[in-house]
């Protein structure tokens, strides 16, 4: 069962969101919360799988909040709910490790699917916050990118660096297999030895590091 929590300082939206997800077999609303502050507590009393995370509200915003939980309660993966003008907490919520950004216009089942996939550890993005993250980063390597992460960089292999570099270009384990002619689960290995030795938690955090060090541009 996967244990999701709310966070939106709507409660219409926090009853939309409960309707979707309490009619799926597999996945249980434990706990809401309307504020970033409140999610905190929440997180740290609930310990859920999910955390639906609004990002404009009241008193600790939704970006703080995240940055927080993912921080200190690794194993609660955060999906930040977005809307199309907010890009500068996209980089900067990505950059705190969330594990994925979806619309709040995005219909049912990329809800439902959305949750499932972040709660079986991978990253997600929702296709049209995708184009304008790649956008904000491609092209503008990070100046500030920390001689940290060139000696992160340094340790992966050619292969690994490959693998790293067609993930940053949007292709999933089954298309880099084939590109580079591996077995899917081969790829799979490469990729967690990446996000080991980069210290990573996502792919989606490892697209942003792609494209802060100009692996990609």
């Amino acid at each position: 069962m996967i244990r999701v929590a709310l966070v939106d300082d709507e409660a219409m939206i926090r009853v939309g969101l409960r309707m979707v997800l309490s009619g799926e077999d597999d996945i249980e609303v434990v706990g809401e919360a309307s504020d970033g502050d409140q999610a905190a507590d929440l997180v740290a009393r609930l310990k859920p799988d999910v955390v639906l995370m609004d990002v404009r509200m009241a008193r600790i915003d939704g970006l703080t909040a995240a940055a927080q939980i993912c921080a200190e309660h690794p194993d609660s993966k955060v999906i930040v709910l977005t809307t199309f003008d907010e890009d500068e907490y996209v980089a900067a919520a990505l950059r705190a490790g969330v594990s994925g950004f979806l619309l709040k216009v995005a219909p049912p089942e990329q809800l439902i699917d959305a949750v499932r996939t972040v709660a079986a550890g991978k990253g997600l993005l929702d296709p049209a916050v995708t184009l304008r993250v790649i956008a904000s980063f491609a092209g503008h390597p990070d100046p500030a990118a920390s001689e940290a992460d060139r000696q992160a960089l340094a340790r992966l292999t050619p292969r690994e660096r490959d693998v790293l570099r067609l993930l940053a270009e949007g292709l999933t384990n089954a298309e880099i297999a084939a590109r580079i002619y591996l077995g899917e689960a081969t790829v799979k290995t490469h990729l967690s030895r990446v996000l080991m030795k980069l210290g990573l938690r996502t792919r989606v955090q490892a697209v942003v590091f792609a494209y802060r060090n100009g692996v990609v541009r």
